[in-house]
């Protein structure tokens, strides 16, 4: 079992054992000298700099057992964790600036407006873990003169994951700016070169947490603490970028690739950091996040009125990898097709530290309503199946697409 010595505190004080599989899913948190120890979910490794002993909300002696070791298995099946959730949304295309910056202006119309939400483990925490997201951008012609397709892309981004049970978020805003450079004979092809920058500030409500000085040896934890905390919050820029390919064929056909690489400055993202010591130094900065994206939408009959829609993302972070594929099948509705039914079904393979596995299966409902978007799906995690437990994540989207004026564009939706 791996050991990491606590900085920032009295020597020998405290201690931080890794689960010996070394996935990092689960922690103990360890006081040396009483040998008292908590298990932590790997959502909580960001704050493994600065927590010394106890948090209220898992603690043994408050906790329903049964709740409590629920809570572990859970969290212990969850996967692709870094040092804190990064961006995670199971309808990526319905969130394409958090997916890759070169899908900014990235669609029909001139510009577009969305937002998507997404709940986690609702039966298992009070509060569930809760992640937002709200961008809006716009698509204007790179050339007055209409000579070619060529056109700019500006985009601006909200993000923010909120876990309650020990009241620590994540905030960002960032702006990205994409061009699409038309190709071909008919210009109905393009490549695309987007960034985005941003700022991101992490928050921790020291007030939800105890720690085991403060007990007061019979009733609870009443004391006050001598443990030297570091401020609450902090900030770091990011910076992404992203390339991005679209192509027409066989009439209504549309194939897209894309591929981004996210976080390239390694920022540090550690409350708790000692410049004067390389582990801590080095376990504070952030992996890149390598996505890549495959779709196409192929036409079933010459009007195009029912289509299959294949998608597949791949993201590779650090030592962790998941793989999201599956097909969407869209049904035109009305007499011109303007508005149509979405289904679909999805399959998650993941690999960590421990090695390659089948994580959830997702099932997927939209509804295409003229320029809105209303999508709904629902994550399945399979390994909590077999735990007897229906757990998963619930997300919801929506967006609208303005001044319809350009049908050699599409974005891909959900």
């Amino acid at each position: 079992m791996r050991q990491h010595q606590y900085y920032g505190a009295p020597k020998g004080r405290r201690n931080l054992k890794i689960n010996p599989t070394g996935n990092e899913l689960i922690c103990f948190i360890v006081n040396v000298n009483t040998l008292e120890q908590v298990l932590v979910p790997n959502i909580l490794l960001p704050l493994r700099k600065i927590l010394p002993i106890r948090m209220q909300k898992l603690d043994f002696r408050r906790c329903n057992p049964i709740r409590w070791i629920t809570m572990i298995v859970l969290f212990a099946l969850s996967v692709l964790q870094s040092n804190a959730q990064d961006k995670h949304f199971t309808q990526f295309y319905a969130s394409p600036l958090t997916l890759n910056p070169a899908l900014t202006g990235a669609m029909e119309g001139s510009y577009r407006v969305g937002a998507i939400y997404r709940d986690q483990w609702r039966k298992v925490l009070e509060n569930p873990i809760k992640t937002f997201s709200m961008a809006a951008d716009l698509r204007f012609d790179a050339n007055r003169r209409r000579s070619t397709e060529d056109a700019l892309g500006l985009g601006i981004m909200f993000f923010n994951d909120k876990v309650s049970v020990v009241d620590f978020s994540t905030t960002q805003i960032a702006v990205s700016l994409a061009y699409h450079k038309a190709l071909g004979v008919n210009q109905d092809q393009f490549l695309t070169l987007g960034i985005q920058g941003g700022l991101t500030q992490r928050n921790v409500n020291y007030e939800s947490l105890n720690f085991h000085d403060e007990f007061n040896g019979t009733s609870g934890y009443t004391l006050g603490s001598s443990e030297l905390l570091p401020g609450n919050n902090f900030a770091f820029p990011d910076l992404n970028v992203g390339l991005n390919y679209s192509s027409a064929f066989a009439g209504d056909g549309r194939f897209f690739a894309g591929a981004s690489m996210h976080h390239i400055i390694k920022p540090k993202v550690s409350f708790y950091e000692d410049p004067t010591n390389i582990t801590v130094k080095e376990g504070g900065s952030l992996y890149p996040k390598f996505n890549v994206q495959l779709s196409a939408s192929i036409p079933f009959d010459k009007s195009n009125r029912t289509s299959m829609q294949p998608r597949m993302l791949a993201a590779m972070q650090g030592p962790h990898m998941e793989i999201n594929a599956g097909t969407n099948f869209r049904f035109a509705m009305g007499q011109y097709g303007s508005s149509a039914l979405h289904f679909g079904a999805w399959a998650r393979p993941v690999r960590n530290d421990g090695g390659f596995g089948f994580d959830s299966v997702v099932a997927l409902f939209g509804l295409e309503i003229n320029s809105m978007l209303f999508g709904l799906s629902y994550d399945l995690n399979t390994r909590a199946l077999q735990a007897n437990q229906r757990q998963g994540a619930l997300e919801i989207s929506i967006s609208y697409l303005g001044n319809y004026d350009n049908e050699k564009v599409l974005c891909p939706k959900f």
